[in-house]
């Protein structure tokens, strides 16, 4: 280094930690005149999650490593995003979760979002798809169809997907118990359309964990389940090299009363234990990692949302480069769905969800999502109406 570059370097450093003793000063003045001040008492000051939330905030509350380490976007740890470009790039998918009635009724829906702009299917199956039953089972009995599509065979997938081309288009299945039947059925769909499997897009939930924790709809016990989900994690890994094998879910983990917290701690314990799963069948982690992929709650708190999505790509990236291995940038960075906070929503006043959703899904945006789902303003009353989905699709 030129004496001049030292110099120079020297003086910048001079005046930086000038600055921080500018800043101390102010930040003790601001206290001082802070602690005379009368506050509201009818308000604690906290996150939803229940952390002190302070009357404002500096550099100085930034630590050093924080700084030095987050990257640019594209980058690793990957904290401001996976993509250099970001949006500029290439925009979130546009995905509103449907599903009810009938396979030939949720395809008209499917058709009606995509001619409105909508860029990639999500699909909510009934209760008793989702715990494994055929429609005319006697356990079946009063839930057909009535939260969710009811799919009991090939045929019924293949009416559901009627008129759509699966290798232009996107689909995520929330399936979990029976996953691996249900992506069967749409890998068949697929082939008898005509589309080369390796082509197709999307993602199967397939995560047994939350629901033993949250959502409660698990057909085995968790060690023959877990079996199966690497199972299909090998196979797709070959076969459809495209498609995401898993959907590691801390939405259900938020909805069921988690702090955004909780939901990114338990998530991500869970994320590492089906790579440990992987790993201790002989997968080659960078085999199967990348296709690993998440899906976040965003709730009404702006700023703790984006930080936890923001944290979880930095923790994700650390861990499966240096805990697991992975040396391909693909296993590092996380990629994940959003979804605007169902339990926010109030049946009273349903048009004041409209603004709730929009300040989610903002919230959801800046945190880097891949895929959104903006909630409906009347589903707390109902399956969503057309022009409520319309309004939630304007959303984004």
């Amino acid at each position: 280094m030129t004496d001049t570059r030292k110099a120079a370097l020297g003086a910048r450093l001079a005046a930086q930690e000038r600055e921080l003793e500018r800043l101390r000063a102010q930040v003790a003045e601001y206290e001082a005149a802070l602690a005379g001040q009368k506050l509201r008492r009818d308000t604690d000051f906290t996150s939803v999650s229940g952390r002190d939330v302070e009357p404002v905030y500096t550099p100085l509350d930034l630590p050093a490593d924080l700084v030095e380490a987050s990257g640019m976007p594209g980058q690793y740890p990957y904290t401001r995003g996976i993509h250099p470009s970001m949006y500029r790039g290439r925009l979130w998918t546009m995905r509103q979760f449907a599903g009810f009635g009938t396979a030939a009724d949720t395809n008209r829906r499917y058709k009606f979002l995509l001619s409105r702009g909508q860029t990639g299917l999500s699909v909510a199956f009934d209760f008793p798809t989702l715990m494994g039953y055929d429609s005319d089972h006697p356990r079946s009995e009063g839930e057909v169809g009535k939260c969710g599509v009811a799919i009991s065979s090939l045929a019924d997938m293949e009416t559901l997907f009627d008129g759509i081309p699966l290798g232009e288009v996107s689909t995520s299945m929330t399936i979990n118990g029976p996953a691996p039947i249900l992506f069967c059925f749409y890998v068949a769909a697929a082939e008898k359309q005509g589309v080369p499997i390796d082509q197709l897009q999307g993602t199967v939930q397939n995560d047994i964990l939350k629901e033993y924790m949250a959502q409660h709809a698990w057909i085995f016990p968790a060690e023959p389940a877990l079996k199966v989900i690497v199972d299909m994690f090998e196979w797709a890994s070959e076969h459809t090299p495209r498609w995401n094998t898993i959907s590691i879910s801390g939405y259900h983990i938020r909805e069921a009363g988690a702090t955004a917290a909780q939901e990114l701690a338990f998530t991500l314990a869970n994320g590492f234990c089906y790579v440990e799963h992987g790993v201790a069948r002989g997968l080659d982690v960078d085999a199967f990692a990348p296709r690993l992929s998440f899906f976040w709650d965003v709730h009404n708190d702006f700023f703790e949302e984006i930080a936890k999505m923001r944290a979880a790509r930095r923790i994700w990236a650390r861990h499966l480069r240096e805990r697991y291995g992975a040396t391909s940038p693909r296993s590092w960075t996380m990629r994940f769905h959003c979804q605007t906070a169902g339990v926010t929503l109030t049946a009273q006043q349903p048009l004041n969800n409209i603004v709730r959703v929009a300040y989610q899904a903002m919230a959801a945006v800046l945190g880097g999502t891949q895929s959104l789902h903006t909630n409906a303003l009347d589903e707390t009353l109902a399956l969503p109406t057309e022009e409520a989905v319309r309004v939630a699709l304007r959303t984004q």
